[in-house]
């Protein structure tokens, strides 16, 4: 008995329960991309990591635990906190790409790491916070989902500037059935998303949304179909590294603001930031290509 309790508790047995059939194939290979230099320590276990774009200015994250539908655990959190360290620091880099496989972006937290844990060290330990360190990345992210994100893996692909998703994606939070809510950003991030009604229907009945519906709702930018997605995606991060990255970092902030402050505020955060651009020798060289109608090279400073 004992041991058929703890096999439903492994990640994929629970995936399977609450969403039924995976909806695509596995892992596909990554395209050809560059190795990352300044990941430093041991060999990535949970991830494959990598540059991509013709120019290698684009961070290219796989989370690949393809046994359990990419569940999060601690040991892949880390890893990809390190792989986001590495981009944020690398000055090639000007946009930062996360996905999964066709099957799952990935299936939730990692439920086998967590049925044990008590409010103490729950608590105590700060559960979930290093979390957050996708959301504070300051280089445009961008979320390519096929298949599940679900639980953590909507919070993660939610933390996300912009979320692309493939025709078979499917979002949800479904904590509900496992007698628990989001822990990870899922309640908030959500509601501003979608709005009070939509995520409040799926934070209390655990039901998913399509990839149509996400768009629908104003979760997602675009879909595409499966075999597409991923190179949409790099494509729309290429577009964002080539220009100016210290401008793009300030247009992020100021985006960002909308959502976490009010609207006077928001508005004081925006004349701030674009008063600063005038301090930078891009936006001189910006408008001086577009006076002269020619590209403009711009030099990140």
């Amino acid at each position: 008995m004992a041991a058929a309790v703890r096999a439903l508790l492994r990640p994929a047995a629970v995936a399977r329960r609450l969403l039924g059939p995976g909806p695509g194939p596995g892992p596909v290979p990554l395209p050809p991309g560059r190795p990352l230099p300044a990941a430093r320590g041991p060999p990535f276990q949970f991830l494959q990591v990598q540059k991509a774009g013709a120019k290698g200015s684009v961070g290219l994250i796989r989370l690949q635990r393809p046994q359990a539908l990419n569940a999060l655990c601690e040991g892949l959190m880390a890893e990809l906190r390190r792989a986001l360290d590495a981009f944020e620091a690398d000055a090639q880099v000007g946009a930062i790409v996360i996905t999964g496989s066709d099957k799952a972006f990935a299936a939730g937290a990692d439920i086998k790491e967590m049925q044990g844990k008590s409010f103490q060290q729950c608590y105590g330990g700060a559960f979930l916070a290093g979390w957050d360190r996708v959301a504070t990345v300051r280089k445009p992210t961008i979320a390519a989902v096929n298949g599940y994100a679900l639980g953590g893996g909507c919070e993660l692909a939610m933390m996300c500037d912009i979320i692309y998703a493939g025709e078979t994606a499917q979002f949800g939070q479904p904590e509900i059935l496992l007698g628990t809510i989001p822990g990870a950003g899922g309640t908030q991030r959500l509601t501003r998303a979608v709005g009070k009604s939509l995520a409040m229907e799926m934070v209390l009945t655990g039901d998913r949304i399509s990839a149509a519906e996400a768009k629908a709702a104003g979760l997602v930018s675009k879909v595409f179909p499966v075999d597409k997605l991923l190179d949409a995606a790099i494509s729309c991060a290429e577009k964002i590294a080539g220009n100016s990255k210290l401008v793009v970092a300030m247009a992020k902030e100021s985006v960002n603001a909308a959502f976490e402050t009010t609207l006077a505020e928001g508005n004081r955060t925006e004349k701030r930031l674009f008063y600063a651009t005038f301090a930078t020798d891009d936006r001189k060289e910006g408008m001086t290509a577009f006076v002269e109608k020619r590209k403009a090279n711009f030099t990140d400073s």
